[in-house]
């Protein structure tokens, strides 16, 4: 099931202005939360289930350190569906794709189970439109832990579900990928999110089932969970704003290697069109969604890539940013950009280097 704190059916409508809005940061302030204490028990479980696969698998010896790659791959690929899927293609339209591509990019944003295409994409879209107000779903100005996941645990804020009515999702509806996969969200999710990871970590490593459920199921997606959150929390509370002082988003190193690329947050909500959320791309800065989005249109699986040019990034860092800040961060060498990407793969697995850590000081083997 789906952690989802919707109080309404909302299917859309009106206009999508995808542009940081100066509204008021308090709307209502006579508002009083209410729990969702199904979505509370539903977390609460599947974090004390994840905590006690990663306690127990850890450093246990009859589990071969490659074990411990299935959860992590399955993590990466439903991250893919988010970040290339969800964001970038079917939020932002950014680019676009193939329908091989959308398919491919559909059934791993099932896996990620974070709501389907439609509810993500309209919460993301008011997100932007109403960024850091009432209005937006996961609001910083009410706290970091409410950011993270909070805003989940939760009813929705009513300044969210009325701004959310007014956002024009016709766009999607026309797609017949994600019309498929809202009509059939539920047996999609039980056998892309369950029994797809569940049976292939048993077919490769050939542990109990319920093992393989527990960690490429369960512990996978709260992980990954938390790795997506991080841009809702992190990205708006630590870092540089390089290209608008004014907005709360800013460029984040640790999210952008937790997430593999969406840490230039002040970037992409300065220009939340451009397909690779960052000024400079893979090949300057890591960014595994940009890189996975290249290697499709290599392929011809996506096409029509938007850029912001160089003059338009030029003249908005004059009225708003940090030129001084900016020319640090893209005045790079070839060294500097293997470094980023050597410390970006050791961060975003570290909990694998945690994990033979730990086999090696209690088994003395990996």
């Amino acid at each position: 099931m789906a952690i989802d704190n919707d109080n309404d059916n909302n299917n859309g409508g009106g206009e999508l202005c995808e542009l940081q809005s100066s509204s008021s940061p308090s709307l209502m302030a006579n508002y009083e939360r209410k729990i969702v204490w199904r979505n509370v028990i539903a977390l609460t479980t599947l974090h004390i289930i994840a905590i006690y696969y990663f306690c127990t698998n850890s450093m246990n010896p009859s589990i071969q350190w490659y074990h411990l790659l299935i959860p992590d791959i399955f993590g990466r690929l439903s991250g893919l569906g988010i970040l290339a899927g969800a964001h970038r293609l079917w939020a932002h339209r950014s680019y676009r794709a193939r329908l091989p591509l959308r398919i491919v990019l559909m059934l791993l944003q099932t896996m990620a189970l974070q709501n389907d295409i439609y509810d993500w994409c309209r919460d993301h879209r008011v997100h932007h439109k109403y960024s850091d107000t009432d209005a937006d779903p996961y609001n910083v100005r009410r706290g970091f832990f409410f950011s993270h996941m909070g805003w989940l645990l939760v009813r929705k804020h009513p300044e969210v579900v009325r701004k959310g009515k007014t956002i024009d999702l016709t766009d999607l509806w026309a797609d017949p990928v994600v019309r498929f996969q809202r009509r059939f969200y539920i047996p999609l999710v039980i056998l892309v999110w369950g029994i797809l990871p569940t049976y292939i970590g048993h077919l490769l490593t050939g542990l109990p089932w319920w093992e393989c459920f527990f960690g490429a199921v369960i512990f996978r997606y709260v992980y990954s969970l938390h790795c997506t959150w991080t841009v809702n929390s992190l990205a708006h509370m630590y870092g540089y704003r390089t290209f608008d002082r004014s907005y709360e988003p800013r460029e984040n190193r640790l999210v952008t290697y937790l997430s593999l690329g969406e840490g230039y947050h002040n970037y992409h909500h300065v220009f939340p069109w451009d397909y690779s959320a960052s000024e400079l791309g893979w090949t300057k800065c890591f960014n595994i969604a940009t890189l996975f989005i290249d290697l499709c249109a290599w392929l011809g699986l996506a096409d029509q890539r938007k850029k912001a040019d160089q003059k338009l990034i030029n003249d908005r860092l004059k009225r708003t940013g940090n030129l001084d800040e900016y020319q640090r961060q893209t005045n790079r060498n070839f060294h500097q950009i293997f470094i980023d990407y050597l410390i970006g793969f050791i961060i975003s697995e570290h909990l694998l280097w945690i994990t033979f850590a730990l086999r090696y000081w209690s088994n003395g083997t990996i």
